[in-house]
């Protein structure tokens, strides 16, 4: 296959790989506020895919950590970049599909790693990159799960006097507020993913000399990203938003504002995280505040396996297909 079709190929699979990023991951951004009924689905959505846009447009810091800080840009080729796309856009089309909220960052960073050890083996490891993100990985979803516990019981020592259907009537609309910071911070991690690995096939092409992301994979990545959001994950939506816990309005915001102020602090240090790791513990953080019980336990144990087997399981599918198509191209 020429390289110009090859790298066609590429942007082609990189903004379906934002459309399920946004198929999966955005709908975490918005779920609580439709569990809670402050905003409708429609609403919901529009807020989503329009705060994600403009947050995707902030920064590039993590588009650079995606694009050189996982595999060694000089061993990459145009099918070791195709190949690991299309394992972590498989895994996670499935994952949506079956309603099961996975990370889409790791998603590509397993595949990044599967298809860049078939390709030249561990010397294209990035090992300060892949440290960075492991620490984020193990770190945010701790951070979330205590943030959204502790902004819940000092909003409940504060309005300690206050009548609860009283303080959830103010709640739903402040939920907006957190919605919208929720989208913009997503925007500002997760939609530069794919930024990142256009950007370095764009080099290894040598359509540009060094790593700066163009103005057009910006907008073209932030635009299938809110497509993906537009048209899915009402599955995850419903498990994110009721199933973790039976939300209302004040635990809504907690957990999106614990979760926005998390992603949005790591993302101003270019660490790709996952929206999913993150909202989801400060859910079961919000919810714990209020009893142990209150979580439903046995599916935080689903969706904590289906985090841990992401990066092996997108590996897996990169490396198979790098393997098969080294002998094609």
């Amino acid at each position: 296959m020429p390289d110009l079709i090859l790298l066609l190929t590429i942007i082609v699979a990189a903004l379906v790989y934002d459309f399920f990023n946004g198929f999966n991951d955005c709908a975490n951004a918005i779920a609580t506020t439709v569990s809670t009924r402050a905003l409708s689905p429609r609403h919901a959505i529009i807020l989503a895919r329009t705060l994600n846009f403009f947050g995707a447009l902030s920064h590039t810091a993590v588009a650079a950590t995606i694009g050189k800080g996982v595999i060694d840009p000089k061993y990459v080729d145009l099918p070791l970049v195709l190949t690991a796309l299309i394992g972590a856009s498989a895994w996670t089309a499935f994952s949506s599909f079956s309603g099961i909220p996975v990370s889409v960052s790791h998603s590509l960073v397993g595949g990044l790693l599967g298809a860049g050890l078939v390709a030249a083996g561990f010397k294209i490891v990035v090992l300060q990159g892949i440290k960075k993100i492991t620490i984020a990985m193990l770190v945010s979803p701790i951070l979330g799960f205590l943030g959204g516990m502790l902004l819940i019981i000092i909003i409940s020592w504060v309005f300690k006097d206050s009548a609860p259907r009283k303080l959830n009537r103010h709640f739903r609309h402040l939920q907006i507020l957190s919605a919208a910071w929720m989208s913009f911070s997503h925007g500002m991690n997760d939609a530069q993913n794919a930024m990142g690995i256009i950007t370095m096939a764009l080099i290894s092409y040598g359509a540009i000399a060094t790593f700066k992301v163009p103005l057009w994979v910006m907008l073209a990545c932030a635009t299938a990203m809110g497509l993906g959001t537009s048209m899915g994950g009402w599955k995850v939506i419903k498990t994110m938003g009721s199933k973790v816990f039976k939300l209302q309005p004040v635990h809504g915001f907690s957990a999106e504002t614990s979760a926005a102020a998390v992603i949005a602090g790591m993302s101003l240090f270019g660490v790709p995280i996952s929206t999913t790791h993150v909202i989801s513990t400060a859910i079961m953080g919000s919810g714990s505040s209020q009893r142990l019980s209150a979580v439903r336990w046995g599916l935080v144990k689903n969706i904590t396996i289906a985090w841990i087997i992401t990066i092996p399981a997108s590996a897996a599918v990169a490396a198979l297909l790098y393997f098969i198509t080294r002998f094609l191209f």
